[in-house]
């Protein structure tokens, strides 16, 4: 009788954790991750210091551990000087914080990789934070990362060669269950026509990259830049700007976006530091951040 109990404990231990795991990894239980943008270490003090974003990235490491996101993206502007290896070095600090289960994925800005990047300054990027761009399947879902300061300074080679990667790549998820795409400056804040500006992508390249979004059927492209919240639309695709981790230059607060993953939707929520909620919950979006 003890050698039976000892044989079937672990089969059952085995079963059970097999079963756990698949349900964990099946695409028709919701889950979330975590976009966060423009922590940008010395904006505050106009790169004499960065106190305030220490404390504001270190509140929100808290709150992602407590959450437990699948993972987090972080979509640029991570320091205000691309140059100062002190505020290089205290973003990637806090970030090492990051329950090291919960994987970490970034896109560039513009003040990491300079207004126009070059041969120096993106070396500089992928020595400190890796590639500048990323794709990974995740549950049935594709997420996918981009480097958006190739396209807003007009740097026609490596444009055109991230181009051609990103279509390939989307080609690739034509059978995912929600294609999401991550990038720095949005495409737009309001209205497709809207003249270019320095918080958007220039108008000549917006159609080039949204036409190919909507035949890819990609469902949202996720933003920062703005230090502002903004919502839109092409065709299928929502364009969701979400405002800064750091300084906020509108009436959003320091915070963060919550983005949930349906079998059949997405929605997304974002939340000030001192607004986030105890446990992520799948039946209260606030009204406002639906489209």
């Amino acid at each position: 009788m003890v050698l039976k109990k000892t044989c079937i404990v672990p089969v059952l231990l085995i079963l059970l954790s097999t079963n756990g795991c698949s349900q964990r990894e099946s695409p028709e239980i919701p889950w979330f991750f975590i976009q966060l943008t423009d922590p940008q270490f010395g904006m505050f003090e106009n790169n004499n210091g960065f106190e305030k974003e220490t404390y504001l990235y270190e509140k929100a490491v808290v709150h992602i551990n407590r959450l437990k996101p699948d993972f987090v993206v972080i979509t640029g502007d991570f320091v205000h000087n691309g140059g100062s290896s002190d505020q290089i070095e205290e973003f990637k600090r806090i970030t090492a914080m990051i329950d090291h289960e919960i994987p970490v994925y970034y896109t560039p800005g513009n003040h990491d990789v300079g207004q126009i990047p070059d041969e120096e300054s993106l070396e500089n990027y992928t020595g400190n934070y890796g590639r500048d761009r990323f794709s990974f399947r995740h549950k049935g879902s594709v997420f996918i990362g981009f480097n958006s300061s190739l396209i807003k300074a007009r740097l026609t080679e490596p444009e055109q060669k991230q181009y051609k990667w990103l279509s390939e790549k989307l080609k690739q998820s034509r059978k995912a269950q929600h294609i999401i795409l991550f990038c720095h400056y949005p495409f737009f804040n309001k209205s497709f026509d809207e003249p270019s500006a320095y918080s958007n992508i220039d108008i000549e390249y917006r159609k080039k990259y949204l036409d190919l979004f909507n035949a890819s059927k990609v469902e949202a492209v996720f933003s920062g830049h703005y230090h502002n919240n903004s919502l839109s639309v092409f065709g299928n695709t929502q364009l969701v700007t979400t405002s800064a981790l750091g300084k906020p230059l509108g009436d959003a607060p320091s915070g963060m976006r919550i983005i949930k993953v349906y079998s059949n939707r997405i929605e997304h929520e974002y939340f000030g530091l001192d607004e986030l909620p105890d446990s992520v919950n799948f039946n209260n979006l606030r009204e406002k951040d639906q489209l």
